[in-house]
């Protein structure tokens, strides 16, 4: 994965995170599974600025997350800001692979990166549908070269 430096324009959207002191494991650091809770509070603030979407979750429409591999590059301490900046990297038919990167509000450091693809499922017929056009999706898409 690519480990972009801090940059306000390169990803689409940011989500502002608070570390919280009962996300502290007893190596008094963030525990990496908190990581997962952080990206998915910033892919969910990300969806809910694409109305396209957001007028069809009351249709029966969601996102299933069916993977995400994550990179954990630094620790996260207690009092701190995370910054999660999230795009997207692929579109298929039903699926889009957002990728994310957290950094630390005030170093801007580079604390770790992450892909995770959703499907577009249909609730009432239990499978992946069609996504929705999304309005400005070549500004959501992000480039990642190697």
């Amino acid at each position: 994965m690519i480990r972009p430096e801090y940059n306000s324009d390169f990803f689409y959207h940011w989500t502002k995170i608070p570390v919280r002191f009962r996300d502290l494991d007893p190596l008094n650091h963030v525990n990496n599974a908190l990581f997962n809770t952080y990206l998915e509070e910033a892919r969910i603030s990300f969806l809910g600025e694409v109305g396209q979407m957001q007028s069809q979750f009351t249709d029966g429409k969601t996102f299933v997350l069916v993977k995400c591999t994550i990179e954990y590059l630094k620790q996260i301490t207690f009092p701190a800001n995370i910054l999660v900046g999230t795009g997207v990297s692929e579109v298929g038919n039903s699926s889009i692979t957002a990728f994310q990167g957290l950094y630390d509000e005030d170093s801007k450091d580079l604390l770790g990166v992450a892909e995770s693809t959703g499907v577009w499922f249909d609730i009432n017929k239990q499978r992946p549908t069609r996504l929705p056009e999304i309005k400005n999706l070549e500004d959501m898409i992000i480039e990642k070269d190697e």
